[in-house]
């Protein structure tokens, strides 16, 4: 069954742009980083994240992951599968949506901005959510 938003939860998530994603590390414990995400058009969540980071390597090894988007006591948790997107020409594209995102300007061009990603060794996780709590 394909997961649809719940019109309170997308506003949330459209209003802010941080979020605590956490990955499961292989000895089973909890990984945690703040960050900065995107939702694409089809509602992923999308994370620019670099590719010797745990987050990384956890979602490539296990690609069941959660995000916490805090609003004071308020936070909406969603849970999900990251999908790890490293090839281009997808890896610009979506890294300039969360860039966009996050500075409140006009995505970049993916063209410009390939050879940047490159020397940051910078990745996406794409997060493709199942389910979606809001607690307040």
């Amino acid at each position: 069954m394909e997961f649809v938003w719940d019109s309170e939860h997308r506003a949330f998530l459209d209003e802010h742009v941080w979020a605590i994603l956490a990955t499961g590390r292989r000895d089973g414990s909890p990984q945690q980083s703040m960050v900065g995400y995107a939702v694409d058009d089809e509602g992923c969540l999308l994370v620019s994240v670099k590719s010797y980071t745990a987050k990384w390597k956890n979602a490539c090894r296990q690609p069941v992951v959660s995000l916490a988007v805090p609003d004071g006591r308020s936070h909406l948790v969603i849970y999900g599968q990251a999908e790890t997107i490293s090839t281009e020409p997808l890896r610009s594209v979506l890294t300039a949506q969360v860039f966009a995102a996050l500075s409140g300007a006009p995505p970049p061009e993916p063209s410009t901005i390939v050879e940047m990603l490159d020397d940051q060794q910078r990745t996406v996780l794409r997060v493709t959510p199942e389910k979606a709590i809001f607690h307040t």
